[in-house]
């Protein structure tokens, strides 16, 4: 293979990873379609879907350096576009869709949703040095459907959507999943456990395991453990481990 073909190859294989992530613009409008129509349960595994394309496209991205082969698009413009749809607009219209929250406080909650997620995705600081997120990183495709799988009241979840969406204008540090690298593989490993419990739930759905649901709790308890460690507390250490990657430490 000559030099040109190669990099012709390589753009070729550049702009189908641009198209990889676009699909999850039509994951999400399937599974948005889903929740119109009251197919609950299609929903929730859309939306899995969309996750499990958003969790790959990036990491193969960069290994293969498509920014620098499939220059005509913007691969980090790409993914927010394609992220808002899925991350937040889905999982609102299905938090509206099964009243989630009181009657009278829904397009109050929903509008909190958008909005601030509509402002965490245009901030120029949302990841520090060492790649963690500033603010919730508008994860509703894994909180609403939290709810849902759990029955969270209505209380409850009006709370919770308050509290993460001011989180989304503040400092507070939140780990991106895949590209932190402290701790990886322990996050890695409840992460995958929530994840697979996650699944077997979004399957049974409207039925529901409680040892699944147990598990669930996990997750969020050791992210939630790891997020008070890294915004409050990050130059201490912890049964001798640091919250940062290596030994030099990185600035808020």
């Amino acid at each position: 293979m000559t030099d040109v073909e190669a990099t012709k190859a390589k753009r070729r294989i550049g702009l189908s990873i641009h198209f990889l992530t676009a699909t999850g613009a039509l994951a999400g409008f399937i599974a948005l379609q889903a929740v119109v129509d009251g197919r609950i349960r299609t929903a929730l595994i859309w939306l899995i879907v969309c996750q499990v394309l958003d969790g790959v496209d990036g990491p193969i991205a960069r290994k293969l350096d498509v920014g620098f082969h499939a220059p005509g698009f913007d691969g980090h413009v790409l993914d927010l576009v394609v992220d808002y749809v899925t991350c937040v607009v889905v999982p609102t219209v299905l938090l509206v869709h099964l009243r989630l929250v009181e009657h009278r406080f829904t397009m109050f909650i929903a509008g909190l949703i958008l909005i601030s997620s509509a402002l965490w995705f245009a901030r120029i600081d949302q990841e520090t040095t060492d790649t963690w997120f500033n603010g919730f990183p508008a994860m509703w495709n894994i909180v609403v459907p939290s709810f849902v799988l759990l029955g969270t009241s209505p209380r409850n979840v009006a709370i919770i959507c308050i509290l993460f969406s001011f989180s989304q204008l503040t400092t507070i540090k939140f780990p991106h999943i895949v590209r932190v690298k402290c701790m990886r593989r322990t996050t890695y490993f409840v992460t995958s456990i929530y994840f697979v419990a996650f699944i077997f739930l979004s399957a049974q759905y409207p039925k529901s395991s409680l040892r699944l649901r147990e598990i669930i709790f996990v997750a969020p308890t050791y992210l939630a453990v790891i997020v008070i460690w890294r915004t409050w507390f990050a130059h201490k250490k912890f049964f001798g481990l640091s919250i940062f990657d290596d030994a030099t430490m990185a600035r808020p």
